[in-house]
């Protein structure tokens, strides 16, 4: 058989390989580079296989040429999921098989947290929100296994609360997502407890961030992102969600105040994106929290809002 022209890299090889369990969940990865490999590998070491269901599937191949990608434009049409920075950095996703094809230029492979951010994590969990969860812009924490929802903006303080809340003796499960599990007729959401970020100034509030250093993360916001076992804060990956907060950070009094379980679910579904023919199966995941306590939380100072939570 003649040899053809191959312009689709249809023959490309992709040596290394990797079997990752993002939430529990298994993905299986194959690249052309280790950067790939080792890129997920920070992204969900230590995870472990909690689900028996079917992987998802993930090519990254890396080209020598273009440079660092940026924002992405993301579109939906159908079952197929693009994102398009520029002609290096660009990725599909077929939301039926659970496929993503991710080809991105070694600038932007050689810098992890871009990689993980923009594409690997990022299209990971958008697969898993087709079939197995629904993310939630809520931190999680829990108190004697019960679990409490901190929802709210993104000067509201839920990352800051959460971590307060357990130096005071609470559980750590999420600084910023929480997932829902879908399968489940119970309120159960899933955590992301590896890693936990501050602002630059939560220094002030807990001195011993003071030994970590503040970096630039790919959205352009300066952090400090650490590992909550280096703090010595007790974590979970899972809990009944039995509490939702709407944080609001303010002046005055503090003060919470009980909402009913349709204000709540208005509020929680405000605050996701459509994503077409999953979205029923979102709401019946958002509409087994109307039991849960609902609240709004109006706090000025850290030490407040953990009084405020604690008393519930």
């Amino acid at each position: 058989m003649r040899r053809r022209h191959d312009p689709l890299d249809i023959r490309a090889e992709a040596p290394f390989t990797g079997t990752y369990f993002p939430l529990g969940f298994r993905l299986d990865l194959e690249s052309n580079s280790r950067d790939a490999i080792e890129a997920a590998a920070e992204s969900w070491r230590g995870e472990r296989q909690e689900y028996e269901t079917e992987p998802l599937r993930m090519r990254v191949m890396v080209r020598p040429e273009g440079d660092l990608s940026q924002p992405g434009a993301h579109r939906i049409s159908g079952h197929l999921y693009s994102v398009v920075s520029d002609r290096e950095n660009f990725a599909q996703v077929d939301l039926q098989s659970l496929t993503a094809a991710i080809n991105v230029s070694q600038k932007t492979a050689s810098d992890h947290s871009w990689l993980r951010w923009f594409f690997v994590e990022s299209l990971a969990y958008l697969m898993l929100s087709q079939r197995h969860i629904a993310m939630m812009h809520s931190a999680l924490v829990a108190r004697d296994g019960r679990g409490v929802m901190l929802s709210g903006g993104s000067t509201a303080g839920k990352s800051t609360l959460a971590y307060a809340c357990c130096r005071a003796g609470w559980t750590f499960l999420s600084d910023d997502t929480s997932c829902l599990l879908l399968a489940s007729e119970e309120p159960i959401a899933l955590g992301r407890p590896r890693r936990i970020r501050f602002r630059p100034d939560a220094t002030r509030h807990f001195p011993e961030l003071d030994r970590f250093t503040a970096r630039a993360r790919p959205t352009g916001k300066i952090a400090i992102e650490v590992d909550p076992a280096e703090l010595g804060v007790a974590t979970a990956d899972r809990a009944r969600v039995e509490t939702v907060a709407f944080l609001e950070r303010g002046t005055g009094a503090p003060c919470a105040r009980r909402i009913s379980g349709d204000e709540m679910i208005e509020r929680l579904l405000a605050g996701m994106p459509l994503y077409g023919e999953v979205d029923e199966m979102h709401e019946r995941a958002v509409g087994r929290l109307a039991p849960a306590t609902a609240l709004v939380l109006r706090y000025e100072s850290i030490e407040d809002g953990v009084k405020l939570l604690s008393a519930l």
